[in-house]
């Protein structure tokens, strides 16, 4: 099953806002829609800074996918964030997955970057499992946050 990913527009952006909001609820995480909506506008706005795709199959909307820029001297300098990731149920365990990581790391090959990291709770098993089929490799640290 082959999958196309297509920039987000802001005609789409209701449907990519509402799976986001999914996404966090199977998280168990607070969605603030309309904070979501503006870091999505920003990065349409300004697409050197990375992307939300649409991930879609036979002519349906199967998930979205985000991968912005970072900067580490970790990682030899510049580095994408896969920031998120999410496929409807009905799309999960068909390889699409697999594809948008390809994609997201073919788009990071092209801007000459050096790694992609990503972030994904400890409970989900079927995204680790994904993920480390797709060759990413857990750090033996935790994720910390503080808001400003």
């Amino acid at each position: 099953m082959k999958a196309e990913f297509n920039a987000l527009t802001a005609g789409a952006m209701e449907r990519a806002l509402d799976m986001m909001g999914r996404l966090y609820s199977e998280a168990g995480a607070a969605h603030h829609r309309e904070r979501a909506r503006r870091a999505a506008d920003g990065l349409m706005a300004n697409p050197e800074l990375g992307g939300v795709w649409l991930i879609e199959v036979h002519g349906e909307t199967a998930g979205y996918f985000c991968v912005t820029l970072c900067y580490s001297l970790e990682f030899d300098g510049r580095f994408a964030l896969l920031d998120e990731l999410y496929l409807e149920e009905a799309w999960r365990r068909k390889g699409i997955g697999a594809q948008a990581i390809a994609f997201a790391a073919e788009w990071s090959r092209a801007r000459s970057l050096a790694a992609i990291r990503l972030e994904v709770a400890h409970t989900n098993s079927r995204a680790l499992e994904l993920y480390r089929r797709e060759g990413f490799k857990a750090h033996d640290r935790h994720l910390m946050t503080k808001w400003l």
